[in-house]
């Protein structure tokens, strides 16, 4: 297993992941519903390819007629997916990360400006990285400890896990496993709910900004494909 990807009680989770899956997700700010995101997620050959887009609802649709659209493709390998690719779009500006896991740089590109640095082992991008609980959480892991860049910086986290957390969501009530990030006094916290029933999806994230401004993405809809 990749050095730094895990700190853990037991062995990595071996379950098969799903050869494909949809989910979509109701988007909301401070309580006042601001649209649904679409993800889309597939296997094939031995590479992974992830899709979200996220569209706005209501008085919001007519200032934010573009939706945000993020891609993630790479290769799966015994310790879950490696990103090769990540980009992003939304509200006419675009983002990227390059990984070279052979030479181990990062190369981020921001309006047109790059930034390379050192790429450490078993770092995500911020799309993989919900794909990659399906390899890395189980019920006995016990703290999450891993690399993401979301395009324009690269950041490390730390994941405290719980299993056996139940939860109501629009189409079901079910249990799943809690991933609460260690946060910093100056930096924004979040939290995602994975549900074993479901390949160990997330069906719920909450992050809240550093100013207070709570998001919350939870799943209405789940399609798998074994």
């Amino acid at each position: 297993m990749s050095a730094g990807l895990l700190v853990w009680c037991g062995t990595l989770a071996q379950a098969a992941p799903p050869s494909a899956s949809s989910i979509t997700y109701n988007l909301s700010l401070n309580g006042v519903r601001l649209g649904t995101i679409t993800e889309h997620f597939e296997i094939k050959d031995g590479s992974y390819r992830a899709v979200s887009e996220a569209r706005a609802t209501g008085l919001l649709a007519l200032a934010q007629r573009d939706p945000a659209h993020y891609v993630s493709t790479g290769r799966v390998t015994p310790d879950g997916l490696r990103p090769r690719h990540f980009e992003g779009r939304h509200r006419g500006k675009s983002l990227s990360a390059a990984f070279d896991w052979t030479a181990g740089k990062l190369t981020l590109t921001q309006d047109g400006r790059d930034q390379t640095l050192e790429l450490p082992a078993g770092a995500q991008d911020r799309l993989s990285i919900m794909y990659q609980l399906m390899f890395a959480v189980n019920d006995k892991t016990a703290m999450l400890d891993i690399a993401m860049t979301n395009g324009r910086k690269l950041e490390r986290y730390r994941y405290a896990v719980q299993p056996d957390v139940t939860i109501d969501t629009p189409f079901k009530r079910m249990n799943t496993i809690h991933l609460v990030k260690q946060r910093e006094d100056d930096r924004s916290g979040a939290e995602v709910w994975i549900a074993p029933e479901y390949a160990r999806l997330p069906v719920k994230v909450v992050i809240v900004e550093s100013d207070g401004a709570r998001y919350e993405q939870v799943a209405t809809h789940v399609e798998i494909k074994p």
